[in-house]
């Protein structure tokens, strides 16, 4: 498997277990134990999947606290998906900065697409749209100048 699919995929997991976590409360051991021994697992980039799921749960305030001024409602409100992605790509924007800010965007949309609700990927690319460009205003400028 290339190595993308395996990133998507640790995504995927990496998403559940955050996921589980929030509906839980159990610890990121258990969690990872779960889901480290689900179908599939064993196509995904593990260490990607592990330094994902335990920045996430290990940074849920700081995390929320980033994305919590870009969303029009208290971040409880949110569907344990939506807060799930955002939690997830907020980590990977603030703490991945090899990865380029469109590649976690764009990852987020496809995560809700096949999680989330009905309008739930554009909820997500319009908090994380605004996000970026606070977290790595330069990247995002750098962007938009080359558009131009």
């Amino acid at each position: 498997m290339n190595g993308k699919a395996a990133r998507r995929r640790a995504r995927e997991f990496a998403l559940q277990g955050i996921y589980q976590w929030l509906l839980s409360g159990n610890s990121t051991a258990v969690i990872e134990d779960h889901i480290e021994n689900a179908t599939g697992f064993d196509k995904a980039d593990r260490e990607l999947f592990i330094t994902l799921i335990r920045g996430a749960l290990g940074n849920i305030e700081p995390l929320q606290a980033e994305f919590a001024p870009f969303i029009h409602r208290e971040v409880h409100e949110l569907s344990p998906v939506e807060r799930a992605i955002l939690l997830l790509a907020t980590y990977e924007l603030k703490h991945a900065i090899e990865t380029p800010y469109r590649v976690i965007i764009n990852e987020a949309i496809e995560l809700a697409k096949s999680y989330g609700g009905t309008d739930g990927h554009r909820f997500v690319n319009g908090v994380l749209d605004k996000l970026a460009a606070h977290l790595r205003a330069v990247e995002v400028a750098a962007k938009r100048d080359e558009r131009q």
